[in-house]
């Protein structure tokens, strides 16, 4: 058993929680330029004093309202200022906040805010605040249901108009460092989502270790970053609190596909991403080159920054010359095309790959790759600044240790991490043990420098090239509902989308078969591409998608022409399905489903 413990560099105070900061910042810092807002196609400056103002008032109207110490408020929202400005409020108030995906399904968010018992909604828009009252019925505890875009920070502060700024005090003085500060529901492998308890401490840790780690990244005059991840992920998540602590300037975005227009406005310094981002970047930029007729060009210059990073701190004269000529004809315009002044990426959710990391370093932007997870406040292993190696996650942050088991398994233990899932003391045991070691699923080595390599996973658990997340248990038993499918297996580990793997029910098969009109000797793989069994798999795969989100739907399926069951090896006797040997027999029909 290996373990490597990193000593922190930034310790969490003895009481208050993250409200604090927002005073902390207009006190210390008032005219810092600390969110930058988009308003009328314009980006406008926000101050650490007005923030504070603008927190104040709608604090006091969530006071108003009845939302009390320790209730739990979510938020139903993508990437915009308010969120950040209701999720700052929601802390002032003493209260909680829950943050939902605006791809959740209606099943899922009703789970979410019946289990979190979250007793108000802060919705961006009409068609999520519908998917709210859809279920609104069976949420015995759910009060309060506000529109953000139909003026309900308006609505908060005209109701908190009465309430004096001692109230706020108070509240914000009976905060203790280990009180809840916010729930984030994950995937687990099986079942409901789980809710991860992360309380002000495991915030504040995690967020100052990381300021702290990733100086160059936050620290600075000119330090910003247009945010375009969810916050509703732990990922986005830490970065709006850590940039906001390390007073850089934050702007909120949510659409990948105008990204590139307001990073030319926003001029980032750094950028919080996930590998789909960056290859999608690097696979735009190319397919313009060739478009335009200045394809060998591009791809010289793609080698070329390829081979100057790899050369390390020195590179041959002839590698210089190039690399310099490159500059001027590629790589300034991919740079400008990230607004110009793009340094540093942190990179999560899963590999990127030693080949774009190695030509977006040559190009000038250098990307860091973490590891982390909700139960560990996002980043608790990374490449900084201070310690970079390709090809690894880095060495934990400061204040983390890591362990790796005797079965290869990675174990966190620190302030970072969370010590409970919500109202789940079962699952609660299962991952943490008697000494507070945190068992993540994931599998990995520590080199002899501490740096950490992912090998694989432990748990079922699949991360999309996006970032997402997806528990395949969930869809797979919506699918193998329908009478004609035997077994259904998700893939999509490090892919951009989902797919699945139907195998036929060998009985109803036959059925099938006589009731739509087909030669009863016809097999699987006859009618494989049968335009009338490829439509009645859809059915099933369209009800399997109705129980998760977008981001966790199957896209593709392709239908194989064998059973999973004991006898051949693909099922346990207990019939679960065996995915690492399913992945390697059919690893080309997989494949196909990318190609």
């Amino acid at each position: 058993m290996r373990e490597l413990a990193v000593p922190p560099l930034a310790s969490v105070p003895d009481s208050g929680g993250l409200a604090d900061v927002v005073y902390l910042n207009a006190k210390e810092a008032p005219t810092d330029v600390v969110f930058r807002r988009k308003v009328g196609g314009a980006w406008h400056d926000v101050t650490a004093e007005r923030f504070l103002g603008e927190v104040v008032e709608v604090a006091k109207g969530l006071v108003a309202s009845g939302i009390g110490p320790g209730d739990r408020v979510a938020i139903l929202s993508a990437n915009c200022y308010e969120w950040t400005l209701l999720d700052f409020a929601i802390w002032v108030a003493g209260a909680a906040s829950v943050p939902i995906y605006v791809t959740s399904s209606a099943e899922q968010v009703e789970w979410i805010l019946s289990d979190s018992g979250a007793v108000a909604v802060l919705a961006e828009n009409a068609p999520l605040t519908e998917r709210v009252e859809s279920v609104r019925d069976r949420l015995t505890d759910l009060k309060h249901v506000w529109r953000i875009d139909d003026k309900a920070v308006e609505t908060l502060v005209t109701a908190g108009a009465d309430i004096a700024d001692e109230t706020l005090d108070e509240r914000r003085a009976e905060v203790r460092p280990d009180d809840l500060a916010t729930l984030i529901y994950t995937s687990g492998t099986t079942g409901r989502p789980k809710g991860v308890a992360l309380t002000h401490r495991n915030m504040y840790a995690a967020c100052r270790n990381a300021v702290e780690y990733l100086g160059a990244l936050f620290k600075g005059d000119e330090a910003s970053t247009l945010l375009f991840l969810p916050l509703a992920h732990v990922f986005g998540r830490m970065v709006e609190v850590a940039a906001f602590m390390a007073r850089a300037t934050l702007g909120h975005w949510a659409e990948v596909k105008t990204l590139t227009d307001n990073l030319a406005a926003f001029k980032p310094t750094f950028l919080l991403s996930v590998p789909y981002v960056l290859e999608k970047v690097y696979n735009g930029a190319r397919q313009k080159a060739h478009s335009t007729g200045k394809g060998k060009i591009f791809d010289a210059a793609t080698a070329t920054a390829i081979a100057y990073s790899e050369a390390g701190d020195r590179p041959a004269l002839g590698l210089r010359i190039k690399h310099a000529v490159f500059d001027r004809l590629v790589y300034s315009k991919l740079r400008a095309a990230l607004g110009g002044q793009v340094r540093y990426v942190i990179s999560g959710g899963a590999a990127l790959g030693p080949r774009l990391l190695h030509f977006f370093h040559g190009v000038g932007i250098t990307v860091y790759e973490g590891y982390g997870l909700t139960e560990s406040s996002a980043a608790s292993v990374t490449n900084s600044p201070i310690a970079t190696r390709p090809g690894t996650v880095g060495k934990p942050l400061p204040g983390t240790a890591v362990r790796i088991g005797d079965d290869g398994e990675i174990h966190l233990k620190g302030a970072g991490i969370f010590d409970r899932y919500w109202q789940n003391e079962s699952a609660t045991a299962e991952a943490i043990d008697g000494d507070e070691w945190f068992a993540t699923g994931d599998l990995g080595e520590l080199d002899e420098d501490g740096f950490l390599k992912i090998t694989g996973r432990k748990k079922e658990l699949l991360v999309t090239s996006g970032g997402k997340n997806v528990a395949p248990s969930v869809i797979e038993d919506r699918i193998t509902a329908h009478p004609l499918v035997g077994q259904a297996l998700v893939v999509g580990d490090g892919q951009k989308y989902i797919a699945a793997l139907i195998t036929i029910d060998a009985e109803y098969f036959g059925y099938w078969k006589s009731t739509v009109g087909k030669d009863e000797s016809a097999s699987v793989s006859d009618l494989a591409d049968d335009e009338e069994l490829l439509s009645e798999v859809q059915k099933a795969i369209d009800d399997g998608n109705l129980a998760v989100s977008k981001a966790e739907s199957v896209r593709k399926f392709r239908i194989l022409d064998t059973e999973f069951n004991p006898e051949n090896g693909y099922l346990t006797p207990s019939l679960k399905l065996k995915r690492s040997v399913i992945m390697k027999d059919f690893a080309q029909e997989v494949d196909a489903l990318y190609s």
